[in-house]
């Protein structure tokens, strides 16, 4: 939405009447380390007939970053044009009219922000709409303090099927300057972050509001999955959350899973044939707690002392150029 038209749409007015107790919009969101699956879920919880599920906006947090959670500002041209100006913004695909509807609703900020997702709701002619965005994960407790409604499908996949697919992608994680040098270091570090920080503050939400749910499983057993993650939504399980990809899997040779829309496939990354044993020894010299943690048993029974030597350096880097708190 360009900056006059922001202008031009801005009013004092209050929000609009609010729907049934635990229906608001956006009514929940898929979130997890990049590669773990998501956008895969995100198909999937897309095709059911009462929610869409918009793919990584990541607009929200935007306008409330650096300020203590709860942080709830008043509707103004500024936090309206921070928001709508954010890059991803337009993956939403509403018009102008569309938000500037939304603007008129909007008392607070979070009254904004449920609006925006009512009208992509009504643009797909459903009721409910969320979003998938990985990277929330580390935002769980300001979204919550935001949104308290809302409701958090955490999607955990082992970390070494994750390292070995940001290492093939090349984007996210790869940006990184030590991915040049050592990307499984790299992907152990960014799934480590993600992990301890979604499952810290996810896990100190109330239960009704975050779930964890496994990547593995889900592939393996779809069906079972999506039932146990339509309970926790409160919906009613569809078999078309599972034909998805019907009509839409395409074959060309070189295709990703993502770009062919494959229905779920197991062996598409496996770190137990397609892991060197060096990058296996390093990214548990890194993540290997996590691991365990999440239930995935580590595979190196001890870590040798050049491997130690290089996993500190790169948790070393790391602290000094990333750092552990969600940026």
């Amino acid at each position: 939405m360009k900056s006059e038209a922001v202008a031009e749409s801005f009013s004092d007015h209050g929000a609009a009447p609010r729907g049934k107790a635990g229906r608001h919009n956006p009514y929940m969101f898929v979130v997890g380390c990049q590669r773990s699956g998501t956008t895969m879920l995100q198909r999937m919880l897309d095709a059911h007939p009462s929610l869409t599920c918009a793919y990584d906006s990541l607009f929200i947090t935007r306008a409330i970053k650096g300020e203590p959670v709860g942080f709830d500002p008043p509707l103004s041209q500024k936090v309206i044009e921070t928001a709508c100006t954010h890059p991803r913004f337009s993956r939403l695909g509403l018009s102008d009219a569309a938000v500037a509807r939304a603007v008129e609703r909007g008392g607070r900020y979070s009254e904004f922000v449920s609006a925006v997702y009512d009208e992509l709701a009504a643009s797909q002619d459903k009721p409910l709409a969320g979003e998938k965005s990985p990277g929330y994960c580390r935002h769980l407790e300001r979204l919550h303090a935001l949104l308290p409604w809302a409701r958090f499908v955490h999607l955990v996949r082992d970390g070494r099927d994750v390292a070995l697919s940001i290492k093939d992608w090349g984007k996210g994680a790869a940006k990184l300057e030590l991915w040049k040098e050592e990307p499984i270091a790299i992907g152990a570090l960014w799934w480590r972050r993600d992990i301890r920080l979604g499952c810290a503050q996810g896990r100190a939400l109330p239960t009704d509001r975050y779930r964890e749910f496994n990547y593995e499983r889900l592939v393996e057993d779809p069906e079972a999955s999506l039932r146990e993650m339509a309970e926790f939504l409160g919906l009613p399980f569809d078999a078309a959350m599972l034909e998805y990809h019907q009509g839409r899997t395409r074959h060309e040779p070189g295709l990703s899973a993502k770009a062919a829309w494959l229905p779920p496939t197991r062996g598409v990354r496996d770190w137990r044939t397609q892991m060197s044993a060096r990058e296996r020894e390093l990214f548990e010299a890194l993540a290997g707690k996590e691991l365990a943690d999440m239930g995935y048993p580590p595979s190196c029974d001890s870590i040798s002392a050049e491997v130690s030597e290089v996993a500190a350096a790169c948790e070393a880097w790391w602290s000094r150029e990333v750092g552990e708190d969600g940026s």
